[in-house]
C-alpha cells in the first residue's frame, strides 16, 4: 500500500509538470517569440482554456500527499517555508498577469503585465527545479525527521547545506530550459504563420542546451546521492525511463526539424515523463533522504498513513482521478488545434 501511493502521488506531480509545464514555458518565450500586441495575445490564447485547471494537479498532488504520507508533508513544509511563500506568489501575480493584461487599454499596461507574467513563469520553474534538486540532494534531518535550511551557506551540498548551492541551482536552469523547451514546442503547436516558426527556431536552439545540461545533472545527481546508482543498479529495469526521456528529447528534435508540431509536443511530454520517473525510481524507497544520516531519512514506510485510512482513501481517489482524466481529456480534445486571436480552432489534418 505504501508503494502504490508513492505512484500515485509521483503520478499526479508528473502530470503536473508535464500540464502546468508548457503553461510555464509559454509565459518563458512569449516575450522572445511574439513581437506585436497581437500575437502576444494569440500566445495567452493557446493556453487560456486550460492554464488554470492544470494547476488543480499541483493542488491534489498536495492533498495527496497530506492524505498518504502526513510525516513528510510536516517535514517538508517546516523545510521549505520561505521557498514554499514565494512559490505561492509567484502563482499568485502569474494568474493576476494573466487576468489583469486587458483590462486598461493603454500601451504601458499590458507590457507591464507581460513582464509580469514572463518573470514569474520563469521564477517559477527555477524555483520547482530547485526544490527538486534539494529533495534529491537531501536534508540534514534530526532524530524526529525535521530540518531546517538556510537560503543559503557556503553554496555547496554537503552536511550543512542551503536550499540553494550549486546542485539545486544547477537543476533549477535545467528545469527553466526543459520549460522553456516545452513551452516553446507547444505554442508552435497551437499558433500559425510567423509566431509557430519562431516558436520552432527557439524550441531548436534551446534543444542543444537541454540536451547537455541533461547529460551534466545527470552525472552530479549520481554524485551528490549515491541511492541513485544503487537502485538504477540494483533494479535495471529502471532505465526505462532514462530511455524514454532519451526517445523523447531526440522526437523534439527530428519532429521540429520536419514541421510536425504536434508529434515534437508529444516527444517534450516523454522526456518529461522519463526525467522525472528517473528521480522517483531512483529515490525509492526514499522520499526526503538524510544527507547526514541515512538512518534519519523518510521513506514511504515510516511517514506512510495507517493501512484502514489508505484502502478508503483509495475506494474515493480511483473514481475522483477517473473523472479528473475524463474531463481534461475532454478539455483539450475539445480545444486541440492551432490557435489565433481572431479565429476559432482549426484541427491539424
Amino acid at each position: 500500500m505504501p508503494a502504490l501511493w508513492f505512484c500515485l502521488v509521483a503520478f499526479m506531480l508528473v502530470v503536473y509538470v508535464v500540464l502546468d509545464g508548457f503553461d510555464l514555458g509559454a509565459g518563458i518565450v512569449h516575450l522572445f517569440v511574439a513581437r506585436t500586441d497581437s500575437e502576444r495575445k494569440e500566445v495567452l490564447a493557446s493556453i487560456g482554456p486550460v492554464w488554470n485547471g492544470n494547476e488543480v494537479w499541483l493542488l491534489a498532488a498536495g492533498g495527496t500527499l497530506y492524505f498518504a504520507f502526513p510525516a513528510l508533508y510536516a517535514s517538508g513544509f517546516s523545510a521549505f517555508y520561505l521557498p514554499l511563500m514565494i512559490v505561492l506568489w509567484l502563482l499568485m501575480l502569474r494568474g493576476i498577469a494573466v487576468e489583469f493584461r486587458d483590462h486598461l487599454h493603454d500601451r504601458l499596461w499590458p507590457a507591464f503585465w507581460d513582464v509580469i507574467f514572463a518573470l514569474s513563469s520563469l521564477l517559477l520553474a527555477i524555483f520547482f527545479g530547485a526544490a527538486l534538486g534539494n529533495v534529491v540532494r537531501g536534508l540534514p534531518l534530526d532524530e524526529e525527521g525535521y530540518g531546517f535550511l538556510a537560503l543559503w551557506t557556503n553554496f555547496a551540498p554537503g552536511k550543512d547545506p542551503g536550499i540553494i548551492d550549486w546542485y539545486t541551482v544547477l537543476i533549477g536552469v535545467a528545469a527553466a530550459l526543459a520549460l522553456t523547451m516545452h513551452g516553446a514546442v507547444w505554442v508552435a503547436a497551437r499558433s500559425a504563420g510567423e509566431l509557430r516558426e519562431r516558436c520552432r527556431r527557439l524550441g531548436l536552439r534551446v534543444w542543444w542546451a537541454v540536451f547537455a545540461i541533461t547529460i551534466v545533472i545527470t552525472f552530479a545527481s549520481f554524485q551528490v546521492q549515491p541511492h541513485l546508482a544503487e537502485r538504477f543498479l540494483d533494479q535495471p529495469w529502471g532505465g526505462v525511463f532514462a530511455v524514454l526521456a532519451l526517445a523523447g528529447l531526440a522526437a523534439v528534435r527530428f519532429c521540429s526539424t520536419k514541421k510536425r508540431d504536434t508529434r515534437s509536443f508529444i516527444g517534450s511530454c516523454a522526456f518529461l515523463i522519463g526525467i522525472l520517473g528517473s528521480a522517483a525510481f531512483g529515490l525509492f524507497p526514499y522520499v526526503l533522504p538524510s544527507n547526514e544520516n541515512t538512518a534519519r531519512s523518510l521513506t514511504i514506510y515510516n511517514t506512510v498513513a495507517g493501512d484502514y485510512g489508505l484502502k478508503i482513501g483509495l475506494m474515493w481517489f480511483i473514481p475522483g482521478v477517473l473523472l479528473a482524466l475524463g474531463y481534461f481529456a475532454f478539455l483539450y480534445w475539445h480545444f486541440w488545434g492551432r490557435r489565433s486571436v481572431t479565429q476559432p480552432p482549426l484541427r491539424e489534418a
